[in-house]
């Protein structure tokens, strides 16, 4: 095993002393191509050039001697030292830190980035880091060949955002452009970058702000309530939308952050909204226009990042991409046997009667789901003189893909 391990950090500045001392000790150094030419690397060092950390790893840990792992940015935040630091490998590690390439590219940029969420893009995350960008104002994607700026704008279709790209931070080479996201998959981009995405509806309050308490997504920008009442949505709600089914509906979806949900049928937008509170982003779709315009203003109101599209299912919902969980709110069999064909891995819906939820059920059984059915039947009481107001009931369908992970 290495007698010692130490990772250095490396933002293009001039090196540390301390990062000094342990290169001239160094009997082993690791890094990329540009790092293991650094002058200050021993010239009879052995040398590996850094492509799987884990591989690196086992070679370090057979090593006899010192060794140094260098890595872009701070080696602590999305970096190497997660993986050196792994039971197997057994390295006890030493880290000298540098400017993350996120704080990097911010300060290019000349913004805060206290507010910012921070997502790790590569070719099996990259929907979802996506997905973070349709949900969030302000995004840092650390990318990676095969998911780069090119690929977030193509997949970002539909959605307007601004990319600040940040190519080679550090080295002779940096380059800093802003393009749209639209833009952005006309240009070929250098590696390593940093994609910082921009846009959306601001939620309300954020003008004149002095910052918040907590980094990336502040849980009190909105408000406390799991699911609101009509009245916050400025008026009558549709079939299906009252606020006890709403929320049992948000309860079996579990919309969360990197999920794409789709509400089919959005009408208040209510649905589409809390889910959207929730860190999702969410494409709302109605084939009414006047329930378009009215989620749209809602949404602004909120600030919620809606996708919002208008048209008919299921033949509207061909070009979408790909669901996480989706919400029927109208259309009943038809429209729920094509959003099952797109394999979401949970649906949820409601009907008025029994026979029309037993024919959602059989389809739902027959494309693989777990089915379960509540009947839900809520009162409202008027608490002056505990006397009836409002009466519903609703069948509740769920379907679960039991072969994909929750």
């Amino acid at each position: 095993m290495a007698d010692r391990v130490t990772v250095i950090g490396w933002d293009g500045s001039p090196l540390t002393a301390a990062a000094r001392a342990a290169l001239g000790a160094a009997t082993l150094v690791a890094g990329a191509a540009h790092h293991l030419v650094l002058p200050e690397v021993p010239a009879g060092a052995e040398r590996i050039r850094l492509g799987s950390v884990a591989l690196a790893a086992r070679r370090i840990a057979a090593h006899r001697g010192t060794a140094v792992v260098l890595a872009d940015g701070d080696p602590g935040f999305f970096g190497v030292v997660r993986t050196l630091r792994a039971p197997e490998f057994g390295l006890e590690v030493e880290v000298v830190p540098a400017v993350s390439s996120v704080a990097a590219a911010f300060a290019r940029a000349g913004m805060p980035w206290d507010d910012a969420q921070v997502v790790v893009a590569h070719p099996r995350t990259l929907r979802r880091a996506v997905n973070v960008c349709r949900a969030h104002t302000k995004v840092a994607v650390l990318t990676s060949p095969g998911a780069g700026p090119a690929e977030l704008g193509l997949l970002l279709e539909g959605v307007h955002r601004s990319f600040v790209i940040c190519e080679e931070l550090g080295t002779d080479r940096e380059r800093v452009t802003v393009v749209t996201s639209d833009k952005a998959a006309d240009h070929t981009w250098r590696d390593p970058n940093v994609v910082i995405v921009l846009g959306g509806p601001a939620r309300p309050g954020t003008a004149g702000e002095t910052g918040g308490w907590i980094a990336g997504r502040d849980p009190s920008a909105g408000p406390r309530d799991w699911s609101l009442p009509a009245e916050a949505y400025g008026g009558e709600f549709g079939e299906g939308e009252t606020q006890l089914l709403r929320a049992s509906q948000l309860a079996r979806l579990g919309p969360r952050i990197g999920d794409l949900v789709w509400d089919i049928g959005c009408g208040s937008g209510a649905f589409a909204i809390e889910a959207a509170r929730a860190g999702a982003a969410v494409i709302a779709v109605d084939s009414d226009r006047a329930a378009c315009a009215r989620t749209d203003a809602t949404a602004r109101r909120f600030g919620a990042q809606l996708q919002i599209v208008h048209g008919g299912a299921p033949h509207i919902l061909e070009n979408l991409p790909e669901p996480d969980v989706v919400r029927v709110g109208g259309g009943g069999a038809a429209v729920v046997s094509a959003v099952a064909d797109r394999r979401p891995q949970r649906i949820v819906t409601h009907a008025a009667t029994r026979d029309a939820a037993e024919l959602i059920g059989r389809d739902l059984t027959e494309h693989g789901y777990g089915v379960e059915c509540a009947l839900l039947q809520s009162v409202e009481l008027d608490t002056r003189a505990w006397t009836e107001k409002k009466r519903s009931v609703a069948f509740l369908l769920s379907g679960v893909l039991p072969r994909r992970s929750a």
